[in-house]
C-alpha cells in the first residue's frame, strides 16, 4: 500500500498528480474519476521525445463542448501514482491550439486506474494505492 498526498481543492478545482514519460520527462495530470481515458497535451507528448506525426490511430470523445477526434500514441513506460504501465495507449490533444490553459497537462482517466485498487480521500487529501 502506498500513500500519496495532494493539495486539497476547491469547488471548482480538482485533484492533480505527478505522471512520469519514460523516466524522464514530470508534468501533471487531473485526476479525473469521469474521464474513461488518459489524455494529455501534445506539448507533453512531445518534449518527452516522442513525434506527433507517429500516432497509432484516431478516436473521437465527447467533452464538454461535443465531440471530437484526436490521435492515440503508445507509450512504451508510463507512471503516476506509483503504477508503472508498459505499451500504454494515451490520447493527446492540442490543449495550447485550442485556448486550454492550466497547471495541469491533460487527465488520468479510468482506463490507467482500472485494474488498481485505490481511495481517493479528499477531506484528508491522499491517495491510498493498494498494490
Amino acid at each position: 500500500m502506498r500513500t500519496y498526498y495532494f493539495n486539497i481543492p476547491n469547488e471548482e478545482e480538482i485533484v492533480i498528480v505527478e505522471a512520469v514519460i519514460a523516466q524522464k520527462y514530470d508534468f501533471l495530470l487531473g485526476l479525473d474519476t469521469a474521464a474513461t481515458h488518459t489524455t494529455i497535451d501534445s506539448n507533453v507528448l512531445y518534449l518527452s521525445g516522442y513525434e506527433l506525426k507517429n500516432s497509432i490511430g484516431e478516436v473521437e470523445i465527447e467533452t464538454s463542448n461535443g465531440i471530437i477526434v484526436v490521435p492515440q500514441y503508445c507509450l512504451t513506460v508510463f507512471e503516476c501514482l506509483g503504477i508503472r504501465k508498459q505499451n500504454f495507449v494515451i490520447q493527446v490533444y492540442d490543449f495550447l491550439a485550442h485556448g486550454i490553459t492550466s497547471d495541469y497537462h491533460g487527465l488520468i482517466g479510468l482506463d490507467f486506474l482500472r485494474e488498481v485498487k485505490f481511495c481517493l480521500d479528499i477531506k484528508k487529501g491522499e491517495i491510498i494505492v493498494h498494490e
